[in-house]
């Protein structure tokens, strides 16, 4: 196996381990997006609502509240919508690299 082969092997790694990388932050994301959807699914259900301000819990209007969670869940979509493009795009370049390396493989 020549050089440049063993150095896109190292960069097909490389490119999996950003992907996995990748994937973990935006599953992070996708939770933070269902707890803000069941947050706001409970908002309909109470009378009264409260916010953990660091370790005190204070009462809060309910629009207020909403308006600010909506706003948490449009930031989260636009990162999970970058998340992906950034995922489909370290895809295809890993895909490209792969099939570079299996051409030099079926040479040798």
């Amino acid at each position: 196996m020549d050089e440049e082969t063993k150095e896109k092997i190292t960069q097909l790694q490389n490119l999996e381990q950003n992907i996995n990388g990748l994937i973990a932050q935006k599953q992070q994301f996708q939770s933070q997006d269902l707890e803000i959807d069941n947050a706001l699914s409970q908002l309909d259900s109470g009378d009264k609502v409260f916010r953990i301000i660091g370790n005190i819990m204070v009462s809060s209007k309910k629009d207020k509240v909403r308006q600010e969670l909506n706003e948490k869940k449009e930031i989260i979509g636009l990162r999970l919508k970058s998340f992906d493009k950034q995922e489909e795009k370290l895809r295809d370049k890993a895909a490209e690299i792969q099939q570079e390396v299996m051409k030099e493989m079926k040479k040798e």
